[in-house]
């Protein structure tokens, strides 16, 4: 039990250094995943608008 711990710490140590090289390439433009996040905050943004006018329709 008392490796727990440590074996938390070390695999958790590996994934964050494995995550990158450490080159840092320049922005050529917008990627995939900034329109992909654009587009799923627009849609949140009109499903909670839709509730709020539904809530606080007066019938």
């Amino acid at each position: 039990m008392r490796a727990l711990p440590a074996l938390l710490l070390a695999a958790r140590a590996d994934a964050v250094q494995s995550g990158h090289s450490g080159v840092a390439h320049p922005r050529t433009g917008p990627e995939i995943s900034d329109f992909a996040l654009f587009a799923c905050a627009a849609i949140g943004v009109w499903l909670v608008r839709r509730a709020l006018r539904a809530r606080f329709r007066k019938d």
